[in-house]
């Protein structure tokens, strides 16, 4: 089957509009679209065929993550399926062909535990061959979503594919939704705009009487997307093939803008970052120089959101960051607020809370499991239970 086939097939559609409503079926607008999902399948398979696809309006609000207010655009149901079926059915596949292992973000199998796990073997493989002496660089990309180039994206994607035009087709209509009006702009600022660091959060609080649409800013794509989850995963795979087998670095791993390598010299470390920020800058990556460092291995240091510790004799000691707890116990007292006005579903709060303890239980201290339990008992009125690993909820 063609690219196009296996895109205009009803029963790919179908796969991804059974994908692209998972966690919002509580909402009203996908109740109502469920109504007569069947008439708006047919509807985008006309559409993909004839290449008449148009995309839907938009909306722009902020999350709170991790401590981090991130700037979020959500799409139509119709535009969600269209992406899902992209990036699940062609884009995804044919970049899980390139990507190295040790990249872990938004593949399905892997995800952050893994990439955790990975770093925890690294670590123990690094103490087998070098013992406790020794560096790990750890990197992270400025802004990284908001300043993906759309032409340089747009060329690494099409490759996938072999520039196939169907796809190509879709593709421009997808990055043109991601535009960004920079009306308000300086003529030198817009000359600039490949290598100035664009900051979406902080653009969208210009008034909206400034952004006139004379000006638009190919670059930037929206975090929660569909797309830019694939974007994440493979468009530094130049920096990933660098260091992995251009420099054989066995202990590198990246979870979309986090990476780190390993390494007994502190100077190969430099001289490699020295050669990433080369390559980063060709695809408008920005390096920041803030948290991106280079630590002892024998001491203490932090990734994704986890505080490690290599001893003497090799044990590694985990915790989980007190950051995240804290954002952990304020993300379900605010769920709590809404459960009980009807606003959110009960069944949200327990999956939320299910899958977050099955990540961050181990790494907690019992004085932490206890009061979070008894945090979440107290706000739900619900009794929890933890034996032989199983957790069990019941009515308080």
């Amino acid at each position: 089957m063609t690219y196009e086939e296996i895109l205009c097939d009803a029963n790919t559609l179908y796969k991804a509009y059974t994908a692209s409503i998972k966690g919002s079926k509580w909402k009203e607008t996908t109740q109502k679209f469920a109504l007569n999902y069947l008439r708006y399948i047919f509807e985008l398979q006309d559409d993909l065929r004839n290449q008449t696809l148009q995309n839907g309006k938009k909306a722009e609000f902020t999350l709170h993550e991790r401590g981090r207010v991130r700037p979020i655009t959500s799409i139509k149901i119709k535009d969600r399926i269209v992406r899902h079926a992209l990036c699940d059915d062609v884009l995804l596949p044919e970049a899980r062909k390139r990507i190295i292992y040790d990249n872990c973000a938004s593949i399905k199998g892997r995800g952050i535990a893994q990439q955790r796990k990975r770093f925890d073997i690294h670590l123990h493989k690094y103490y087998q061959e070098y013992g406790n002496d020794g560096w790990i660089l750890f990197g992270d990309f400025s802004k990284f979503y908001d300043n993906i180039l759309h032409e340089t994206a747009k060329r690494e994607l099409s490759r996938l594919v072999d520039d196939d035009a169907f796809i190509t087709w879709l593709l421009n209509l997808i990055f043109d939704e991601f535009k960004v009006d920079v009306s308000h702009w300086s003529d030198e600022a817009y000359e600039n705009r490949n290598a100035l660091l664009f900051n979406k959060l902080e653009h969208r609080k210009t008034p909206r009487e400034l952004l006139t649409g004379e000006r638009w800013m190919d670059k930037s794509v929206s975090i929660g997307d569909q797309l830019s989850q694939v974007i994440g995963i493979y468009y530094p795979y130049r920096i990933d093939n660098y260091v992995k087998y251009v420099r054989g670095q066995k202990y590198y791993g990246r979870y979309s803008d986090d990476w780190y390598i390993m390494n007994p010299s502190k100077e190969a470390l430099t001289d490699m970052l020295a050669e990433i920020q080369k390559i980063a800058a060709e695809y408008g990556i920005h390096i920041n120089d803030k948290k991106t460092k280079i630590v002892k291995i024998g001491g203490a240091f932090k990734f994704l959101q986890v505080k490690y510790t290599l001893g003497p004799n090799g044990k590694i000691r985990k915790l989980a960051a007190s950051s995240r707890i804290t954002a952990m116990r304020t993300k379900l007292k605010k769920l709590a607020v809404k459960v009980a006005n009807g606003e959110r579903e009960y069944a949200c709060a327990e999956d939320m809370f299910r899958s977050w303890m099955g990540s961050f239980y181990k790494l907690m201290t019992r004085q932490q499991r206890t009061g979070m339990i008894a945090l979440y008992e107290s706000l739900y009125h619900k009794k929890i239970t933890i034996q032989n690993q199983k957790m069990t909820i019941e009515e308080g």
